[in-house]
């Protein structure tokens, strides 16, 4: 009989240890830039780090093997012209559509070339729910600052064990 219950919880473990990772979509990230310079000349430098370091989320989260990663070409240009943090659920809604678990959104505020904030929004496209949010402050408006914080949110926040869980 033990012999049975050993045989039947490893075939348990298993078949949990096979399960698919949850499917996630990663959105670019979006900037809200009220900084002096934005006004006058625009945001092009920021532009550009925004795919970096969204591209840079979807790379470490694909290799950590915690989620499949999605790809979001069929609904970029639709989530490009919505704004993902205020548009009341189009972004469950677009994740949705490509049949994801999870999705995440960010944000970069942009206050002046010293003061800027990444954020992470990992949320259950089935519920709605926030999962957990990650953010983190940077100094200086570099290409370096911004892939460091990145790197720093990844690492503490979303790939931590436990992170985002209720205790």
């Amino acid at each position: 009989m033990r012999a049975l219950l050993l045989i039947a919880s490893l075939l348990l473990m298993n078949s949990a240890a096979l399960a698919d990772p949850p499917k996630l979509v990663v959105f670019d990230f979006e900037l809200i830039d009220t900084s002096l310079p934005g006004e006058f000349y625009g945001s092009k430098p920021e532009l550009v780090r925004l795919d970096r370091i969204s591209e840079q989320l979807r790379e470490e989260l694909t290799k950590s093997g915690k989620y499949q990663m999605l790809d979001i070409a069929p609904i970029r240009d639709a989530a490009r012209h919505a704004n993902l943090q205020a548009c009341g659920g189009c972004d469950l809604k677009l994740a949705g559509q490509l049949g994801a678990d999870l999705e995440i959104t960010g944000v970069v505020q942009k206050v002046s070339n010293l003061i800027i904030n990444l954020n992470i929004y990992l949320r259950d496209v089935k519920t709605g729910a926030m999962i957990t949010a990650a953010s983190a402050d940077m100094r200086g408006n570099t290409d370096e600052s911004w892939t460091r914080t990145m790197s720093y949110l990844i690492r503490n926040r979303i790939l931590a064990p436990n992170y985002g869980r209720p205790e």
